[in-house]
């Protein structure tokens, strides 16, 4: 369980586990995790030192990344709202 703010992310093991393939457009649907940043290549590069990597696709226009976690699932980066007073 991690937590923090008030927001717990509960994960476990799942017997018989087959990561996600990036792309896997036959595959069923999974959830992902959406992390809002506010440097997509410093995080990046962070997240990259500690296992995840960055695979060749990449949807949409940039605006934001694909990674995938060391056991292939995918997860997205995206750059935080900017706040207007």
């Amino acid at each position: 369980m991690v937590e923090g703010s008030g927001i717990k992310v509960g994960f476990g093991k799942v017997e018989g586990f087959r990561p996600a393939r990036w792309p896997d457009e036959d595959g069923a649907k999974r959830f992902h995790l959406d992390l809002q940043v506010d440097d997509i290549d410093e995080a990046t590069e962070s997240l990259g030192g500690i296992g995840a990597s960055q695979p060749d696709f990449q949807p949409g226009a940039g605006r934001s990344r694909v990674l995938l976690d060391p056991d292939g699932q995918p997860f997205w980066l995206t750059p935080r709202p900017t706040v207007v007073p």
